[in-house]
Formats: C-alpha cells, structure tokens, sequence
C-alpha cells in the first residue's frame, strides 16, 4: 500500500499496546446501531425535512441511505484490511498516508466530542420534562447534563460487559418505541393517504437545486455513526470479518427503521396542510399527542432519554479509541497519558476522561452563540472524517496499490468506492453549503466553514509541531513483531 510513515525512531513495547478482545459481531452491531440511533436520527431531523420539502422529504431517506451504504462498504473493506482502533484515522493513514490519517482524525475528534456535549444537553433537556419541571433555567439543563456525562464516562470506564449491558438495553427500548409505534400509527391512526408521499415530488432537475436539496442535506445529518465499530475494531473478536458486517448492517437496520418511522409518522399527521403551512410547533409531539392524549408525553420523553444517552455511550466509546490510536502512535499532545490502559479489562480510561472534560466544558457554553456555532461542526466534522478515507481508497484503486481483506467487494469494489467517491464529496458540500436561515445571524449561516477553517488552522499548526513524534503506523510496528511474537 502506499503508505508514508512519518519518521520515527520509537518501537518500545509501549507503543505497540492493544485493547483486549471483548466484542462479539453483536455487540459491535449494537454499538454502530446505538451510534446511529434511530431516535435521534429521526427527531433530530424529521421537522427540520419535513418543513423543508413537504411530504417529499421522505425519499431523501432512501437517497441518503444508498450513498452511506456505499460508504459502509468501502468503510467495510477498509476496516477488514486494518482492523485497528480509530476507524477513519487507522484506515486513511495506512491506505494513504500519515497526514491524512491525522487530519481524518482530527475532524473525527472534534466532531464527535461535540457531539456529547450535544447529545448531554439534549438528554437533560427531555429528562428535566419527564420530572415535570416548567421552564427550567440554562444552569439547570447544563447542570443535569454534566451529571449525565459524569455518568456515561463512569459506564464507559467500567468495562465492556457493563457497556454491552446498557447499550443492548437501550436500543431494545429504541426498537420497540421506534417500530411498535410506527406500526401502531400506520395502522389506527392513519390520516393521510399512501399517495402523500408521492405528492409534490420534483422532477430530474429539480432534484439538485431548492428543498429537496436542503432536505438531503439534512438527513445526511442523520445517517453518521455507523463507522463506530471500525473505532472498537481491535476489542472485536475475529474484527477481519466481524467489524465489516458490523459497519453495514447498523447502517442498514437503522436506515430502514428510520424510513419506516417517517413514512408512519407523516401518515398520521393531522391537518397536514395546516401543519406545513402554520410551521408553528413540532409535527412529532403534535401528532402522538393528538392521537394518544397526554399519557404519551411521559413515555415518549422517556424513549428520547433512552435514545440520546445510549448515543452518547456509542459516540464516546468510538471518539475515545480513535484519541487512544492517535496518542498510541505519539500524534496527539501527552500521548503517554491519553495512551495509556487501565483496569482488568485494560481501557483507554485517560482518553475516554478526556472527552468527558472537553464535552463538559462545551455544555457550560450551552445557549452561547459560540455553542451554537461549534455544534454545526459535529456534522461537517463526521463528512471531512468520512471523506478522506474513501478517497485515498479511490486513489488506491486508481493506481493499481489496493490489496483486499478477507471482507472484499469482489468485482464491485472499485464501481462501489467511485460511486461513494462521488457522493460524500457532492454530500459534504451540501451539508456544508451556507444557506440563508430566518431570523439566524450570518455567523450561524457559515457556522460549519467557519469552524471548519478555525479548526484546520489549530489543527495544522499542532501537526506540524507534533508530526516528527509520530510512529510507523500501527499494522506496519504489529508486522514487524510478529515473527518475534510467533517464536
């Protein structure tokens, strides 16, 4: 492969340390679909779509769905050939080089530890309503939301198996809120015809430019995560095989579960015309509340708990792994401590503890206009992370140096990485693209180009001061030893 190490003279045991074996195929399915999470993938977006472009905005589900598959697929064959833990950092620095490993991981790492913060906030918000709290004060949300981060780190901590434990109870809730209550409104409290879906879809051109655009580009919001299992790789048991699997099916489940989801929910919306065109209050709370009353309330802000905190436990267990592959490799500042493994089951607790300080330190900001402008990077951060690796694999096939795993696309390889090629740039630009929101300042509009460009200049300068601390990467050091190991 063409791989450009960057010079360094370290080969200590030290540096060669590995997470143990501690993931099933289930689990680390569980973690991706957790990752991903159908609750949050659906509210955080649903309204944002649905006011965008109508009923429409279904399909740019299935849109969205078939270019991140393409992705996981790529994703899949990446993670087979370097089953390390870090997923997008170890995959572009060995199928290209070490500063696109290290970029890939900086936008990783900072997408993702927002995204706690978010996800925190989030979570305290709906719990704060469960206890029937009216109107509580920004200190009171970020408050809560510092415990739930205290927590999840604590559960992160722990061991695999509690982190197994919580996360397959979570997406059970997540599951049966998810499919038994689209199944429960499709079919008692349907108020719009199958036909609704179609209405209004634009023709070829239209497809590129106006809402259904923007619609795309909102659910590109949605469909990030699955990579998660790539970022536990080396925990997973026989990763070669497993970790691939992973990657695409808790892209797939959630996907469909999403659509599935949608469809139901648009179906049921009372007064659908009014609703699109007042655009007044959330089509989701409405529409459950109109047909089951208050009593839903509770339970539904229950499953919203359930869905964010069990995010959150996939988002930190993946961004903490990519932090300890990175410092594992002498790239980051105080690599000897953030690389550091502790406890029977020997976990990155230093890198996962990072996290929770920096994503603490983002909800204090809760309610800023500089949260507000941070928060819009967790998503350009996950495209920027996705991109690079796909890329240098297009450019791996493109120039005769891609050598398959034991999980290979076959003959469809290099249509399918050209095709994803294509379609994260096309979608990067799109989530990315300043648009003109009502009533937003102009630094809202911008908020992902500016953090992107604010974020690209810290992170140059910490590369360049940090570059020639860096090892071989990972799988060259492991090869090496390894007739010494087998002797």
């Amino acid at each position: 492969m063409d791989v450009h190490p960057a010079p360094s003279s370290a080969t200590d045991g030290a540096a060669l340390d590995q997470l143990n074996r501690g993931f099933s195929f289930r689990s680390a399915l569980s973690l991706a679909f957790a990752d991903v999470s159908p609750i949050v993938a659906l509210y955080t977006i649903f309204t944002l779509g649905l006011f965008a472009a109508g009923p429409r905005f279904f399909w740019a589900f299935p849109i969205v769905l078939v270019g991140q598959l393409a992705v996981a697929a790529v994703f899949g064959e990446l993670s087979s050939r370097w089953p390390y833990a870090g997923s997008v950092y170890q995959w572009a620095r060995h199928v290209r080089s070490t500063t696109w490993g290290w970029t890939a991981a900086w936008a990783y790492m900072w997408g993702l530890t927002i995204a706690l913060s978010t996800l925190a906030y989030a979570a305290a918000g709906f719990l704060i309503e469960v206890f029937g709290v009216e109107n509580p004060g920004r200190w009171t949300t970020a408050a809560l939301a510092l415990v739930i981060i205290g927590v999840g780190t604590a559960t992160n901590m722990i061991g695999r198996r509690f982190l197994k434990i919580m996360i397959v109870a979570s997406i059970t809730c997540e599951i049966i809120g998810s499919v038994g209550l689209g199944i429960v409104l499709l079919a008692f409290y349907r108020e719009n015809p199958f036909s609704t879906l179609f209405h209004g879809l634009p023709d070829v051109s239209a497809w590129t430019a106006g809402p259904m655009l923007l619609a795309i580009a909102y659910t590109g919001w949605a469909f990030v995560g699955f990579e998660s299992a790539g970022s536990i790789a080396e925990e997973v048991d026989d990763p070669e095989r497993n970790v691939p699997k992973a990657i695409i099916l808790g892209l797939l489940s959630v996907g469909l579960i999403v659509m599935f989801s949608s469809a139901a929910l648009i179906l049921a919306i009372p007064n659908l015309d009014r609703v699109l065109t007042e655009q007044a209050d959330d089509p989701v709370a409405g529409t459950l509340l109109a047909h089951f009353g208050a009593g839903i309330a509770k339970p539904l802000l229950i499953m919203f708990v359930i869905g964010f905190i069990s995010s959150f436990l996939a988002v930190q267990a993946a961004v903490s792994r990519c932090i300890w592959g990175a410092a594992r490799d002498r790239g980051l500042p105080g690599a000897a401590l953030l690389g550091k493994l502790a406890g029977p089951e020997r976990m990155p607790i230093n890198a996962i503890g990072l996290t929770a300080v920096v994503a603490g330190a983002l909800v204090l900001l809760a309610g800023s206009s500089l949260f507000n402008i941070l928060v819009n990077f967790t998503v350009i951060g996950f495209y920027i992370a996705f991109g690079i690796p796909v890329l240098g694999a297009a450019i791996a096939r493109l120039t005769g140096k891609w050598t398959p795993g034991r999980f290979s696309l076959g003959r469809w390889g290099a249509p399918i990485t050209y095709f994803a090629t294509v379609w994260i740039i096309a979608q990067t630009v799109n989530v990315a693209w300043p648009r003109t929101q009502p009533g937003q300042p102009w630094y809202i509009n911008w908020s992902m180009v500016i953090t992107t460009a604010a974020l690209g200049v810290i992170g140059v300068l910490l590369y360049l001061r940090q570059r020639n601390n860096i090892t071989e990467p990972v799988g060259q050091r492991l090869s090496a030893t390894a007739p010494k190991d087998a002797g």
